[in-house]
């Protein structure tokens, strides 16, 4: 297949661009470099089937592709908070685009969408069917409703002018390439512990988050892809093993070494108060389930930021 991913030399998509490389693709990496770089995907430049194109999708672009995975967009709140108006520019415009350049070449289109889209969720742990708790007007809404209604633009697409489209809601995701400035609390603590500093705790640190390992992620998204005609989803990619931010930062200090301390500061606007997939529809679908420990996946991460971070850890 000839496939195209946006966001392709961020954190998920330059995993997922090697992965379908592996798998015996062609691969056209889309990216506009706001939070990507061009060393996630630097190592796949001299591979004939990969070509890299510096691009942002709020503009229309004219490609020959099969298979679109869409993950443009920032997904770290220091990303998609810096400049609102234009994160969802990328989540409504860019969705447009994508789906415009599905249905002129007939392409099946899949949609990086985000637990996000439950906001601070009444229903535990969250189904498919649960429409969410969100709010509208709050500071990470740019992100939460670009994505609502990149879910909308799908799913209308399909229905109206039936475009072949999969949407997935990925939960909390981590490994190596995430960024040292990443903005998510499991970089910010491994970072945070390798340099001996305080790691902050927003609230009471008892609200809990489910952490899923990158190569686990790509594996459902091409799972996903691959699907049965007809189905659209959207379907939960996570992990449904539950951890609170103090047992996460205790296992981010243990394997560091640190002696870092914990520092607690005033919850933060809608943050959620507990998150957890139930993978049941995944599963049934995609014969899908995570397999990586978040110990197991921590103590690679945390290697990752080691070596970014030096013998000096600076």
């Amino acid at each position: 297949m000839r496939t195209l991913v946006t966001g392709g030399a961020g954190f998920l998509g330059s995993h997922l661009c090697e992965r379908l490389l592996k798998d015996g693709h062609e691969v056209i990496c889309l990216d506009n470099f706001f939070s990507g770089t061009r060393a996630n995907v630097s190592h796949l430049i001299g591979n004939r089937n990969f070509e890299l194109v510096r691009h942002d999708i709020v503009e229309p672009i004219l490609l020959e592709v099969d298979r679109i995975f869409h993950l443009a967009c920032p997904a770290s709140p220091v990303h998609y908070q810096y400049n609102p108006v234009k994160t969802i520019k990328t989540s409504v415009m860019g969705t447009i685009n994508m789906l415009g350049l599905a249905k002129r070449v007939h392409a099946r289109i899949l949609l990086s969408s985000t637990s996000e889209v439950y906001g601070d969720p009444e229903q535990h742990p969250q189904t498919e069917s649960y429409w969410g708790h969100v709010n509208p007007i709050g500071v990470r809404s740019c992100y939460d409703e670009g994505k609502r209604v990149a879910e909308c633009l799908m799913m209308d697409y399909h229905r109206q002018n039936n475009v072949d489209t999969k949407i997935v809601r990925i939960f909390n995701t981590y490994g190596p390439r995430m960024a040292i400035n990443d903005g998510r609390v499991v970089s910010n603590f491994c970072v945070a512990a390798l340099k001996g500093e305080d790691l902050p705790i927003f609230g009471d640190g008892k609200q809990t988050r489910s952490f899923a390992y990158v190569d686990d992620i790509i594996d459902a998204l091409v799972c996903m892809m691959e699907s049965r005609d007809g189905f659209a989803g959207p379907v939960n990619i996570g992990n449904p093993d539950e951890f609170t931010i103090l047992q996460l930062a205790s296992l981010a200090i243990e394997f560091a070494g640190s002696s870092s301390k914990l520092v607690f500061h005033p919850a933060r606007s809608d943050d959620p108060v507990r998150r957890r997939p139930d993978i049941s529809l995944a599963h049934r679908e995609l014969n899908w389930e995570p397999h990586t420990p978040l110990h197991e996946g921590l103590k690679i991460t945390m290697d990752h930021f080691r070596r970014e971070l030096g013998p000096r850890g600076t």
